[in-house]
């Protein structure tokens, strides 16, 4: 489970990551949490392709929403 950040800052819902990934993709940023390191950690639009599961607003301290990003040939969505 990744951290994610829209703008600079933590989403409030899955609804505003989607609507920043469709408008504004280079504004979002994952958080990686993994202690094993074998996560991304970086700007979405510079990840490379596949599937990244978040949770927010954030994952050490409040999880309220779940998603994942699917990146593929360039084209990224939310789900």
């Amino acid at each position: 489970m990744q951290g994610i950040y829209v703008n600079s800052r933590r989403p409030k819902s899955k609804k505003e990551v989607k609507e920043v990934i469709a408008t504004e993709p280079h504004n979002v940023f994952l958080e990686a949490t993994s202690i094993f390191g074998n996560e991304y950690g970086g700007c979405i639009t510079l990840a490379p392709d596949g599937s990244y599961t978040f949770v927010g607003p954030d994952p050490h301290t409040s999880r309220k929403f779940y998603g994942t990003i699917i990146k593929r040939d360039g084209i990224i969505k939310v789900s």
